[in-house]
């Protein structure tokens, strides 16, 4: 109950509701594909979209001991700490499009768009929370600080996405098995042609989560038009 209290401020209430009514949509479909073609694979996208709505809630439990005063609590730099490590799962469904690069076949456009809606919807919701975390720096530390905490959010965002779909990390991953994942950057880091390849991916990666977000930032704080003169103040 708690927690259906903390999605559903007022202050949130609407894009949640919007994010809600997308994700069961494309649940939704997804179910339908496995129903209509006897074919689980594409089952991941429901737990992917489920990971992509944690770091929305890690960033409004942050926001809530940021909101009570809590800033310096354990309480508070764990939820941050988490938001951070599930942040990558939002935009990383957008990579689930390499299944469809094994081959052509009748379901392609179909399996492409499902992807894509899950891809966008998970984007969204990441982009929410890093929307709550950006203003939380804003009022602590100002708004040039809260650009820059944009700019390396989504440079890390970009190296766990990649961490998740080339080495194959989980989020979790940090915690449960540091040694493997240490021991595992080493070796991507020694690899000079492959650390090439990489890095490409993550700089143009990070580039569009970057740029993306400051366009729906901008549509965020979209001016309403100015209304024009009434009908009864016309001239006849």
């Amino acid at each position: 109950m708690k927690l259906l209290n903390l999605l559903f401020k007022r202050e949130t209430a609407a894009p949640i509701l919007a994010l809600s009514f997308a994700s069961f949509v494309n649940v939704a479909l997804v179910i339908a594909r496995i129903v209509l073609t006897g074919n689980i694979m594409y089952g991941f996208l429901i737990w992917n979209t489920f990971l992509a709505w944690l770091p929305l809630i890690f960033s409004l439990m942050a926001c809530e001991q940021y909101q009570i005063g809590r800033t310096r609590g354990w309480r508070f730099v764990s939820f941050v700490a988490a938001w951070l490590l599930f942040f990558p799962n939002a935009p990383y469904i957008f990579t689930d499009l390499i299944h469809l690069t094994n081959r052509f076949y009748a379901h392609f456009w179909v399996d492409m768009v499902l992807i894509l809606m899950c891809a966008f919807t998970g984007l969204v919701i990441g982009f929410l929370s890093l929307y709550l975390m950006q203003d939380m720096v804003s009022r602590i530390w100002g708004r040039l600080a809260s650009w820059v905490f944009i700019a390396c959010a989504t440079g890390l965002c970009s190296f766990g996405i990649f961490l998740g779909r080339f080495l194959r990390f989980n989020s979790w991953d940090p915690i449960v098995n540091p040694g493997r994942l240490y021991h595992e950057i080493g070796l991507w880091s020694s690899n000079q042609g492959y650390h090439s390849a990489s890095l490409s991916f993550f700089l143009l990666f990070a580039t569009f989560l970057f740029t993306t977000y400051v366009m729906l930032y901008a549509l965020t704080h979209l001016a309403p038009a100015a209304h024009g003169p009434s009908r009864a103040s016309q001239p006849a």
